[in-house]
């Protein structure tokens, strides 16, 4: 694990699965400059390559940003050459068919640096903020490609909280944005910028966790980008597919991966409701 030192008195900004969408991750970016928040304040779940037409130039400019960065099993597969991207979708399901396609564009336009760099990344990061106990990972605390989604049992997210020894986990991996608060502590999902979040509209997200005096206000933004732009690059790659309809109609172009809760929630706009943590007594 590895262990970061955000700034107490700055908001954290934490974002999942680029995706290749070069579009979306300068537009996050350019989010946190308005922001003001500093590299060392934002984190990121991981999967930065993945459906979209420019995983170079995105690793690219993930790198040079210097943001955190918790390894995804896209990292892993790409940094080590794999034979698929590691996703965890059933064998021959619509999701495990779909992902042949990018993958097999994805791998060979990964640099050689840039697949050396995914395979030193961490598959957990840890720190404290005002006096928090933070774990960031993937996916689960023991698989990094487990899918967590909000209808998860709560005991799942409890009994993962309490083996990481945190009080608060970030996780990516599920591709739409929730928070949890469990009797071992909070469960948060910042989304992903990479693809919109399977509620019919192009907006992708990330999460704000904004310190106050007394508590840690924790809240999902929408993120609008050049959806037309990345889907264009997507055309132009000869990547005509499902996903590349999604970035524009926000439905997801199979609904494999996801719980009946979740899929009965397609092209339905999602909203996220903002959840306080409130801070140790000696906290400053």
């Amino acid at each position: 694990m590895t262990p970061i030192k955000p700034n107490d008195s700055s908001p954290l900004l934490i974002f999942g699965g680029p995706y290749s969408n070069l579009q979306a991750t300068r537009a996050v970016r350019q989010v946190a400059d308005k922001l003001g928040i500093a590299a060392h304040n934002i984190l990121c779940t991981g999967d930065l390559v993945a459906y979209c037409a420019e995983p170079d130039q995105t690793v690219d400019l993930i790198r040079e940003w210097g943001v955190a960065v918790v390894a995804g099993n896209c990292e892993e597969s790409v940094g080590n050459g794999a034979e698929d991207c590691g996703c965890g979708f059933t064998e021959g399901s619509s999701c495990d068919l779909l992902s042949a396609q990018w993958y097999n564009y994805t791998l060979p336009r990964v640099s050689e640096a840039n697949k050396a760099w995914m395979r030193q990344l961490p598959n957990r990061i840890c720190f404290n903020y005002c006096q928090l106990a933070f774990t960031v990972i993937h996916g689960g605390v023991d698989s990094n490609n487990q899918f967590i989604f909000a209808s998860a049992p709560i005991d799942e997210m409890q009994q993962q909280l309490q083996q990481s020894g945190s009080e608060i986990i970030i996780a990516g991996h599920c591709g739409i944005p929730f928070g949890q608060e469990t009797d071992s502590g909070y469960w948060l999902n910042a989304g992903v910028i990479g693809m919109p979040a399977n509620d019919g509209t192009s907006d992708t997200w990330y999460m704000i966790i904004t310190p106050t005096e007394t508590q840690l206000t924790c809240s999902w933004h929408r993120l609008q980008y050049d959806h037309t732009e990345a889907a264009l690059r997507m055309e132009q790659a000869g990547l005509n597919n499902g996903y590349m309809r999604a970035l524009s109609s926000g439905v997801w172009p199979s609904l494999d991966v996801l719980p009946e809760p979740e899929k009965d929630l397609t092209d339905r706009k999602l909203s996220v409701a903002t959840i306080n943590i409130p801070k140790k007594p000696n906290a400053i």
